[in-house]
């Protein structure tokens, strides 16, 4: 079977799980596994910033960011295809009293121009806008990514009505690796960042939020408060650890797959593709003449898994598990589909 419903279905690799067994451990808790430590200071020193925090999940580092930025009553500007307003179950107003205001941005990004008049007056009646929230890369909107110049405008507009910005960088590595931009650059547009370990980077579990040292000590509580407190993690941040060293060169690879696979999917009409959209390991295409649904049986059928992203449109995501070999008899399969 070759998976590719999404990047986050990689599994360890033998390198890996050596690497874990070799990891000194210590209680989390008492913020004494040596590990953890280590590597929460090597990700927040890669990206400029003082400090980082292991969490469970993306979902988790993006509501402990929100949860810190903000107060009770107050609202975030997202892209209506983001991951907190789409996939994260409401946290942000349960955790949080916080409310989002989603806006149609162009494939998940947001701009100057859309942003600015969301933006709420400060009256009694109104929620205080405090927050914007962006996503590197998008999910929804098929692994988009931004451009420094653009990171660069919002950030400013964030300076100018004295707003914070949070980056839900999930998917930072395929965005770094698109664009070129190197991760310090992050700390001087972002006020927290939540970066994920177990995607492309094929880490079983975790994420990470950087900040500073002082939302950082905040965090730490709030995720003890939230059922996050974990025990002997540097078994796991030794597997994130070692995903980011052997296996962020590889997404380049998988930015290469996925522009050759869309660019079979443009050559057989039973599907249409704009190619300008397939900026690095996400491809969204659309069936002609048939539901998603029945053309993801078939391709099963196959042994070829995709997943649905609407009635008509699939999502299909590259991964380091998915070789050169496994590449070709995609291919095949779809140049004969019909």
């Amino acid at each position: 079977m070759i998976d590719l419903r999404s990047d986050t279905i990689t599994r360890p690799t033998p390198e890996m799980l050596e690497a874990m067994t070799q990891a000194e451990v210590g209680d989390d808790v008492f913020e004494t596994d040596p590990t953890v430590n280590k590597f929460q200071q090597k990700m927040a020193d890669l990206f400029g910033m003082e400090a980082g925090l292991f969490v469970p999940s993306g979902t988790m580092g993006n509501q402990l960011s929100l949860h810190l930025l903000t107060k009770p009553g107050d609202e975030v500007i997202i892209d209506e295809t983001g991951h907190v307003f789409n996939y994260e179950s409401g946290a942000a107003a349960h955790l949080s009293s916080i409310q989002l205001r989603p806006l149609k941005g162009d494939r998940g990004k947001l701009n100057r121009k859309l942003i600015e008049p969301a933006i709420r007056p400060k009256n009694d009646w109104d929620p205080h806008t405090r927050v914007i929230a962006i996503e590197n890369t998008t999910n929804k909107g098929g692994g988009a990514y931004y451009k420094k110049n653009e990171l660069i405008e919002i950030h400013k507009l964030a300076d100018e009505h004295h707003l914070s910005v949070h980056l839900d960088g999930a998917r930072i590595w395929n965005a770094m690796t698109a664009s070129g931009i190197q991760p310090e650059f992050f700390s001087t547009i972002a006020d927290t960042i939540s970066i994920c370990f177990s995607k492309g980077l094929g880490a079983p579990v975790g994420s990470m939020i950087l900040s500073s040292k002082d939302r950082i000590k905040k965090a730490r509580r709030i995720r003890k408060m939230w059922g996050g407190g974990m025990r002997q993690i540097g078994l796991l941040a030794e597997a994130a650890d070692f995903a980011v060293e052997n296996h962020w060169p590889l997404l380049d690879d998988d930015h290469k797959r996925a522009k050759e696979f869309s660019e079979a999917i443009s050559k057989n009409p039973a599907f249409k593709i704009d190619l300008s959209t397939v900026d690095t390991n996400i491809v969204l295409f659309d069936v002609v003449g048939e539901t998603a649904d029945k053309a993801i049986q078939k391709f099963s059928d196959q042994g070829i898994v995709f997943v649905p992203f609407g009635p008509k449109t699939i999502r299909a995501t590259f991964h380091f598990q998915v070789d050169d070999e496994d590449l070709k008899k995609v291919l095949k399969v779809v140049e004969e589909y019909s």
